[in-house]
């Protein structure tokens, strides 16, 4: 039935930030609700707004555009993945006097879980919005099996014609119709959250063509997706920043500092530290398709023209957009030339012709682009604003957490003084006493030279990710066990990869008429 396959998230009415006052209340590792702490005997680490100040402008990138700085082990599509996956995990649709009217968040509020609620949202019958009509009703009034997918509109630039479907599905004014409204925010996540639109129908497909009954295909396809997509994120995602093997490993041994009795909760050392990595990953410019690339007479695809073609954060705003369109903003869809070229984002699609570049992320390190130093509409410095969360939730020190996790080989003192970030650190002690999200930057740098993470930052990431599965009921570990395979196919028999899903939704590069490779 369907309700056996994850079409009921349950939200509820607490938020997904919680204040220090009320991490305090919690017992750490007793079914916290929400949010809890892995290490909830450990002192917090206070330092006041200047230290973090200084300390977060010296991670600024001098050099963003030198390849001396990228990394390489980490295709740029991994970051974007990346923050799907956050938006997949802390789902929040509740008002702010919600969240204070139930601040436990202990029984109101639907569990984190790599369940793809960010895409199904309530089911057909809950979330009918997100859903094409049963073309199998005569009356064509029930939703069917599959997820609606959106038109882009044609502009002369690039010269892309055709009736192309490679937008999110979008209200009259331009609202993404998707499960979570941040997945519109920048155009490479929500290209990632198209590919997943489009990886459930083409699931859909291959159960009709044999011979499903049609009331069971919404359920299997989106079990078959899900356990896929959780495979791949532990394994593709999860090992591709700490160590191949490290899944496996916790499976055996088990989860030592991520533990809970039934129901699994988001730490706050993994949701305000640990998780926070991405942010160093982000390019400021890109090579997104034959158009929009760098060198060779294109437009280099800046994280600027990513924001503004979107919904949430740009210029597609539907029938408010002028008639006819005035490109190249505001528009009333997604260009076709702003269409995604995955090509240039994962690598294992084949091997890219010269003339098509794939984006490394940049290094995991302290370093942040100048972007992110300055958000829009008054936003000011992510890292600051980063390093000041850690403070006002109580976050321990790296040191203290890395004293509890009884690492072998915790960073130095010396080290993490080493360079012009160092140095500001140093200058406020806070290379002895250290920001648990600066620290796992930090170790990322020293210890596994920026292309992985270090020991600290590693297993936090990789036990809270394993545990998510494995506390999910509907997950295929719990009801397959780690034995289970992926059964779709695959470059590797039995594995999934993000290039996997690509290939096998066939739509690599369509301005370029490339399917799959």
């Amino acid at each position: 039935m369907a309700t056996e396959v994850n079409v009921q998230p349950g939200h509820g009415k607490a938020g997904r930030h919680p204040t220090r006052q009320f991490l305090d209340t919690l017992s750490g590792h007793d079914d916290p609700g929400m949010f809890g702490r892995m290490f909830p005997t450990l002192d917090p680490l206070a330092v006041d707004d200047k230290p973090l100040q200084e300390l977060a402008d010296a991670m600024k990138d001098p050099n963003p555009g030198d390849p001396a700085g990228n990394n390489t082990k980490v295709p740029a599509g991994f970051t974007y993945l990346g923050q799907f996956v956050d938006h997949d995990i802390t789902l929040d649709l509740t008002s702010f006097g919600d969240k204070e009217a139930d601040p436990n968040a202990v029984e109101n509020f639907r569990t984190p879980a790599l369940d793809l609620d960010n895409v199904y949202g309530l089911g057909p019958d809950g979330s009918r919005q997100l859903y094409a009509r049963n073309p199998g009703d005569l009356d064509g009034k029930r939703p069917g099996p599959k997820l609606l997918i959106g038109k882009t509109i044609n502009v002369p630039l690039g010269g892309v014609t055709g009736d192309l479907r490679n937008d999110l599905p979008r209200s009259p004014e331009g609202f993404a119709l998707i499960g979570d409204h941040r997945n519109d925010e920048n155009l490479v996540v929500a290209q990632t959250h198209l590919a997943m639109l489009k990886f459930h129908n083409k699931v859909c497909d291959q159960l009709a063509a044999k011979g499903t009954p049609v009331g069971e295909i919404f359920a299997e396809a989106r079990q078959i997706v899900t356990w896929h997509y959780q495979w791949m994120v532990l394994h593709d995602f999860v090992e591709r920043i700490t160590e191949k093997g490290i899944v496996a490993k916790i499976l055996e041994q088990g989860r030592r500092f991520y533990r809970f009795r039934k129901t699994p909760y988001m730490p706050v050392e993994f949701s305000a530290a640990a998780y926070r990595i991405g942010h160093s990953m982000v390019r400021e410019v890109y090579s997104h398709n034959r158009i929009f690339t760098p060198g060779g007479g294109g437009i280099p695809a800046t994280l600027d023209l990513l924001f503004k073609f979107t919904g949430l954060s740009g210029g597609i705003i539907g029938d408010l957009a002028p008639n006819p369109p005035t490109p190249p903003l505001p528009l009333p869809l997604l260009s076709s030339n702003w269409i995604i070229d995955w090509r240039r984002y994962f690598e294992g699609l084949a091997t890219n012709p010269a003339d098509v570049r794939l984006n490394p992320s940049r290094k995991l390190d302290p370093f942040v682009v100048p972007q992110l130093h300055t958000l829009p509409g008054g936003g000011g410095s992510l890292p600051f604003r980063n390093l000041k969360r850690g403070v006002l939730l109580g976050l321990p020190s790296g040191q203290d957490v890395a004293k509890a996790m009884r690492i072998k080989n915790p960073l130095t003192s010396a080290e993490i003084a080493k360079g012009t970030d160092g140095a500001v650190a140093k200058k406020h002690g806070l290379h002895e006493h250290t920001p648990l999200w600066y620290y796992i930057l930090k170790e990322a740098e020293q210890r596994g030279g920026g292309e992985k993470l270090g020991p600290v930052g590693a297993t936090i990431i990789a036990e809270v990710f394993v545990g998510l599965v494995h506390g999910d009921r509907q997950s295929y570990l719990w009801l397959k066990g780690k034995n289970w395979k992926p059964t779709l196919p695959s470059k590797t028999p039995g594995d999934f990869t993000m290039a996997d899903l690509l290939r096998f939704v066939g739509d690599v590069s369509p301005i370029d008429g490339i399917s799959t490779v």
